[in-house]
């Protein structure tokens, strides 16, 4: 399980940000999950609720995950399109010569303070 992992690191990423900015606590965090980044967000919102009561500046803190669509990009015609839906093979003009564009990333979109 990678989401323990994550939350550990977006949390001394806010313990950070809170040094920086003098805040005694934290009210909620907002995720962006890509919806191919191999994070299950039930996991990440279980590691959440554990790893957060040990820490006074996040301990009451709500975490919010906002899925990301995956988007392929097709360098042969140009075009995008819903990876999941299509897989690596472009729907256009059917070339294999695509990349993922979006939705294999995790961000801290928003830090609310109290």
């Amino acid at each position: 399980m990678h989401e323990l992992g994550i939350i550990v690191h977006i949390t001394k990423t806010l313990q950070s940000v809170a040094k920086e900015n003098h805040l005694n606590e934290i009210g909620s965090v907002t995720l962006e999950v890509g919806e191919v980044s191999s994070i299950v967000p039930d996991y990440l919102t279980d590691c959440w609720a554990y790893y957060r009561k040990k820490f006074p500046l996040i301990e009451k803190a709500e975490m919010k995950i906002e899925i990301l669509p995956a988007v392929t990009y097709c360098e042969a015609c140009g075009k995008t399109y819903p990876t999941v839906q299509y897989g690596r093979q472009c729907p256009h003009c059917g070339s294999w010569d695509t990349y993922l564009a979006a939705g294999d990333e995790c961000n801290i979109r928003e830090i609310e303070a109290c």
